[in-house]
């Protein structure tokens, strides 16, 4: 049985790469960053290493670091990237944000409201804007977008931001 020339390795893994970081990307919720900067350059990196299985693979040490370089960038980062983008606290956010959404739909608004955050935050068990403390007694995050959303109600961190653009577009991110 006659083997693939490195070319053809080459081209196959690269599009491997490049199709493991596009599934990768877009299997994040579209409410949130999906940091397609560090996600373009981890696939760059893979597609990198693909071209090395291109060039003269003579020396075995060169074959295991191009593997090990395919592994991590084309595999491993896009796929834990893709996993740690929903810590708890991001993931009640987007609860929040969906609950929130409905309401302002039932109501007929165009727009998502800060009390319907509320609402939908205090119904899940969570709250809105910062706990106050002795350092910082002053609420922020509360009354105006973005919001602080929390979890849990007693607890201050981890907490998510939560804004609504152009009306029922939510947009979430760590804060």
């Amino acid at each position: 049985m006659q083997s693939l020339s490195p070319r053809a390795r080459a081209l196959g893994a690269a599009g491997l790469c490049l199709v493991i970081a596009a599934a990768a990307g877009l299997a994040v919720d579209s409410r949130l960053d999906r940091h397609w900067i560090l996600r373009g350059l981890t696939a760059l990196l893979a597609v990198c290493c693909a071209a090395l299985l291109a060039t003269d693979q003579t020396r075995r040490l060169r074959q295991i670091v191009t593997g090990v370089g395919l592994g991590m960038f084309g595999l491993i980062i896009p796929v834990s990237q893709t996993t740690w983008s929903k810590p708890p606290e991001i993931d009640f956010a987007l609860q929040v944000a969906t609950d929130a959404k409905n309401a302002a739909q039932k109501k007929a608004q165009s727009a998502v409201s800060v009390a319907d955050v509320q609402a939908a935050a205090e119904a899940r068990g969570g709250a809105v804007g910062t706990l106050p403390t002795d350092k910082n007694p002053q609420v922020r995050g509360a009354d105006a977008y973005p919001l602080v959303i929390r979890a849990k109600r007693d607890q201050g961190r981890p907490w998510a931001c939560l804004s609504f653009t152009h009306g029922l577009d939510a947009k979430i991110r760590p804060c």
